[in-house]
C-alpha cells in the first residue's frame, strides 16, 4: 500500500490548508485512514481518524479548527485545517490501519505557520 500526501505548505497563523492523501489500492474502502504530525524534536502526534463507515476520533488539540474526511470512490482521504497556529508547524503524515496497527505511512507533507 502506497500513500502519498499532498496540499502542505507556508501559511500565516490563522490561515487554512486542505492536505489530501491518496491510497494506491481500494483497500482503503475498508480500512481506518488516519493524520498524525511530528513537529521538530517532538514524538509524532495522533490528530485524527475516520472509520470506513465515517466515524471519526479527533484529538483535543485540533477539535473544532481540523476536519477530516475520506472519498472512497476517489480512494483518497482529507485534513482541512483553519485557524492554524504557529505550533502546529510540523510534517504531517497520512497513515492506514493493518487490523489495529497503524501500519502504512506516506512520506510527509511539511506545513509551516508563520506568525
Amino acid at each position: 500500500v502506497q500513500l502519498v500526501e499532498s496540499g502542505g505548505g507556508l501559511v500565516q497563523a490563522g490561515g487554512s490548508l486542505r492536505l489530501s492523501c491518496a491510497a494506491s489500492r481500494n483497500i482503503f474502502r475498508f480500512n481506518v485512514m488516519g493524520w498524525y504530525r511530528q513537529a521538530p524534536g517532538k514524538e509524532r502526534e495522533f490528530i485524527a481518524r475516520i472509520t470506513p463507515g465515517g466515524v471519526i476520533t479527533e484529538a483535543d488539540s485540533v477539535k473544532g479548527r481540523f476536519t477530516i474526511s475520506r472519498d472512497n470512490a476517489k480512494i483518497t482521504v482529507y485534513l482541512q485545517m483553519n485557524s492554524l497556529k504557529t505550533e502546529g508547524t510540523a510534517v504531517y503524515y497520512c497513515s492506514t490501519q493493518d487490523g489495529s496497527i497503524w501500519a502504512y505511512w506516506g512520506q510527509g507533507t511539511q506545513v509551516t505557520v508563520s506568525s
